[in-house]
């Protein structure tokens, strides 16, 4: 099992469903296109690209094990193929050896393969909690209990359904959309995602959804533990302005939860004079020196929280930073807050070489019709009211800022006050316009039911579960990439390095040499080019070896050496 052996009537019976799925077999070849993304494999299977796929999952026989089903997408994923049409352009066979397969499937089969694994809703969502609460229990000690949470919209262009408008930041533009809220951890790992058809906002989406799964399948501390200090928290919540609120800030320390985020309402400067340097570690190992000063404050419901400000060396400008743990340093603070970009960084990598915005399938599904929306005639009403209100400034402005010369001529004279009549004439009619906007706005409820909308306001969500299936692959794909780039880090001058290496050697040819005796397949990649490079693959390779990872459904224990 597992390497060149080939038996043509049991591949034609698995083909034609007698067989639960062929046996993978491997033979010899030299220079196979993509040979370097076995590397990948390993961190793959570490991340748990296989662990529970038996538990949620069945196919029904065919040729293509479901484990093979599951290899394939994430090796397609790493390798840069950003969706299923995409592997048409690939080489079947090439691909089918590095499978031990005769071929890669054909994007209909892998379509109908994806089709049966999602036929059941709720599933993907299942496995990636499953996932997550691995993921979160073996975060590193660093991280351990800290969590960061920003929403990101996925544009849809696509004429099926009317979405909701938000707000895209990256695009500055109010777009057509589904907004999900990412869960990661410190320096962008990604734990889950919740996806909002109805976007109720950040603080809505924390209380309902966000907090309650994390008291569920987060770690925490002890009860005994929690008992014992008073000022313990259970875990830490990291995110932006957009979840800004007093009250909830209260909620979550009531619940033992702490906060990091931005003051919306910062205030006046504080004096230069109580800002300090402090060495600050961040979480990818740079120290650097930031200007920081510290006090308490009261919101403005009572809550006393700690309030800390980083001084810019270049425009004086101050950043102010809340937070309701009133034990963790200073540093931390600054350091922990800082981190927050590393999200930002993980989505539009995600996007740029994952294509996390893809649509999967075409086709939406019905919403319960007691949801609640905000009422479409009160969204116009509102924009509307905005609209005349930004009319009217500039007509104060251009009012206020008239003047006539230090000498003005009689008819200079008249032509201001004429001019000044208009305006005022404009100003008023202006203000009556916005009064009757705004008296409609009060009378428009500003939200409604699903079923009380009329009918050409309604509207479906996209199609989730393959979405969340093949979201899930990337999931692991992009932690698994992760890993092995803090693996090859100290082997290179600079950490941005890593992905961009990694990136390379999926792509690079490779020799396959299965031994069936020695029960091995031996991976021999071509060098790079660079000795630095050469170098750092040469230290990965060790590590890889060291590992003694079988090739799934095989007894092939895998070996990665260089060759050439």
């Amino acid at each position: 099992m597992g390497y060149g052996t080939t038996r043509p009537l049991e591949r034609v019976m698995a083909s034609c469903g007698l067989l639960t799925s062929a046996e993978l077999e491997f033979v010899a070849a030299d220079d196979v296109p993509n040979g370097g993304v076995l590397c990948a494999l390993p961190a793959l299977l570490a991340e748990g690209l296989l662990r529970h796929t038996r538990t949620f999952y069945r196919l029904p026989p065919g040729f293509y094990p479901l484990e093979s089903i599951f290899l394939a997408l994430a090796l397609l994923a790493l390798v840069r193929c950003r969706s299923l049409e995409q592997s048409r352009y690939l080489s079947p066979g090439e691909w089918g050896k590095l499978l031990g397969l005769d071929r890669l499937p054909e994007v209909k089969t892998l379509r109908r393969k994806i089709s049966d694994l999602c036929a059941q809703d709720g599933q993907a969502d299942q496995w990636q909690s499953r996932l997550a609460g691995e993921w979160m229990l073996g975060a590193h000690s660093q991280s351990v209990g800290l969590f960061y949470a920003d929403g990101h919209v996925r544009v849809y262009h696509g004429t099926l359904t009317d979405l909701p408008r938000r707000y895209v930041a990256r695009e500055r533009l109010c777009l057509r959309g589904t907004t999900d809220y990412w869960i990661n951890g410190l320096g962008g790992a990604p734990f889950f995602l919740l996806t909002q058809p109805v976007n109720p906002g950040l603080i809505a989406v924390l209380r309902q959804h966000i907090v309650p799964r994390l008291l569920a399948e987060a770690p925490q501390p002890g009860i005994e533990a929690l008992e014992a200090d008073a000022l313990l928290p259970r875990f830490t919540l990291i995110f932006d302005r957009e979840g800004y609120s007093p009250d909830f800030f209260a909620e979550l320390k009531a619940q033992r939860i702490a906060i990091l985020s931005y003051h919306k309402f910062p205030g006046e400067k504080w004096p230069v004079a109580e800002f300090a340097p402090h060495p600050v570690r961040l979480h990818n190992g740079d120290s650097i020196e930031l200007q920081l000063a510290e006090r308490g404050t009261r919101l403005s419901n009572g809550l006393w929280v700690r309030e800390v400000r980083k001084l810019s060396a270049s425009s004086g400008a101050q950043s102010s930073i809340l937070s309701t743990d009133m034990r963790l340093d200073l540093t931390r603070i600054a350091a922990d807050i800082a981190a927050r970009w590393s999200q930002e960084n993980f989505l539009k990598y995600m996007r740029e070489h994952y294509g996390l915005d893809r649509l999967i399938e075409h086709g939406t599904q019905p919403l319960p019709e007691a949801m609640v929306v905000v009422n479409p005639a009160w969204r116009r009403l509102n924009q509307s009211v905005r609209r005349e209100s930004a009319r009217l400034y500039r007509l104060r402005a251009e009012f206020g800022a008239r003047a006539l010369p230090a000498q003005p001529t009689p008819q200079q004279v008249q032509n201001f006050e004429r001019r000044g009549g208009e305006l005022q004439e404009k100003i008023q009619a202006q203000e009556l316009t916005i009064s009757d906007l705004k008296e409609k706005r009060r009378q428009t409820p500003t939200k409604l039911t699903l079923k009380e909308l009329p009918e050409t306001e309604r509207f479906a969500q996209l199609k989730t579960e393959k979405k969340h299936f093949i979201d899930t692959i990337k999931l692991i794909a992009y932690r698994a990439e992760s890993a092995l780039a803090g693996e090859i880090r100290e082997a290179l001058s600079r950490d941005d390095d890593g992905r961009a290496l990694l990136r390379r050697l999926f792509v690079t040819p490779a020799n396959l040499r299965p031994d069936p005796v020695a029960q091995s397949l031996t991976v021999e990649l071509h060098r790079l080019g660079s000795p630095l490079q050469d170098l750092a693959v040469a230290h990965l390779c060790q590590l890889l070896t060291d590992s003694q990872t079988l090739f799934p459904t095989t007894n092939l224990r895998l070996i990665f050496r260089q060759v050439g």
